[in-house]
């Protein structure tokens, strides 16, 4: 995770503790590749928000915002 989004996203795993599963992903391992090509996530940092179908609801490329994560997070239910 490059240096500026880590501050962010550690920040965003902390505020939605019993409200949203932060998980980051290693693309250098097979798993990481596999989600990433699945994803079809091309350039890092890429954040992406689930509704809780599991279906995506939100994506953002480049440092997060951490507002609009958090928005995107209430909109889809989380």
């Amino acid at each position: 995770m490059c240096l500026i989004s880590k501050p962010i996203v550690d920040g965003l795993e902390r505020e939605l503790v019993n409200r949203a599963h932060v998980i980051r992903l290693d693309t250098n391992s097979q798993l990481g590749q596999q989600i990433a090509r699945r994803y079809g996530v091309s350039g890092l940092p890429t954040l992406l928000v689930f509704d809780g179908d599991g279906t995506p609801y939100y994506r953002q490329s480049g440092p997060p915002s951490r507002a609009r994560v958090l928005e995107a997070i209430g909109e889809a239910g989380g």
